[in-house]
């Protein structure tokens, strides 16, 4: 089991990042949540992992929060879940967010994140909602970034993180310009508001 990595970030995508462990290259799939929270490439990095052996692949998946890797270890428990959906979720909401979704049985706002339906909306809260008990009680801060990005460069780091989600271009394109003008000054926070805005239809 790789339960860690600590090395140099070599690639950084918005769903993966290609990690230089002493001359060995590892490609991790992450979410977007720890994707903001990852330094720039040649900067050093520690992850959390978690592994996955199939017949046709092993994968690896990467968190910067413990809080985070335990929850993607719960979702992928979670019958009609796996890995792909599992950070899909986490790329849709931080896991304090998502677990306060989960103790209030907020099905409207786990069905808005990307491949969640009713149906699977209210087996996450069937099954796991007693386990994030631990996760609502730690004090977790969201962080902000503090870099000043244009907004262009901020649309588009929207757009190609909603088409890693699934989204087609068309479609990533209308949600980030649908609430292009509602005062966002992050891509994360960008990001959100277009999740949102996709199910609602209108500027949040």
């Amino acid at each position: 089991m790789i339960a860690q990595l600590i090395g140099i970030i070599v690639e950084k995508q918005s769903d993966s990042l290609l990690i230089d462990v002493s001359g060995v290259g590892y490609e991790v799939m992450i979410s977007l949540t720890s994707f903001f929270d990852t330094p720039e490439i040649g900067a050093q990095i520690k992850l959390l992992t978690h592994f996955i052996v199939r017949e046709d692949a092993q994968l690896l998946y990467g968190f910067t929060t413990h809080e985070e890797r335990n929850l993607f270890r719960h979702l992928i428990k979670v019958n009609g879940i796996g890995p792909k959906l599992g950070l899909a979720i986490l790329s849709g909401m931080t896991a304090a967010e998502f677990a306060q979704c989960v103790q209030k049985n907020d099905l409207k706002s786990l069905v808005a994140l990307p491949g969640v339906g009713k149906k699977t909306a209210e087996r996450i809260i069937i099954e796991i909602k007693d386990k994030l008990i631990s996760l609502t009680n730690n004090e977790i801060l969201e962080k902000s970034s503090s870099e000043s990005v244009s907004s262009s460069a901020i649309l588009r780091e929207a757009e190609v993180a909603l088409i890693a989600l699934g989204y087609r271009p068309q479609e990533a394109s209308k949600m980030v310009s649908g609430i292009a003008d509602s005062g966002f000054t992050t891509t994360e926070d960008l990001i959100k508001g277009a999740l949102k805005w996709s199910i609602s239809g209108k500027s949040i």
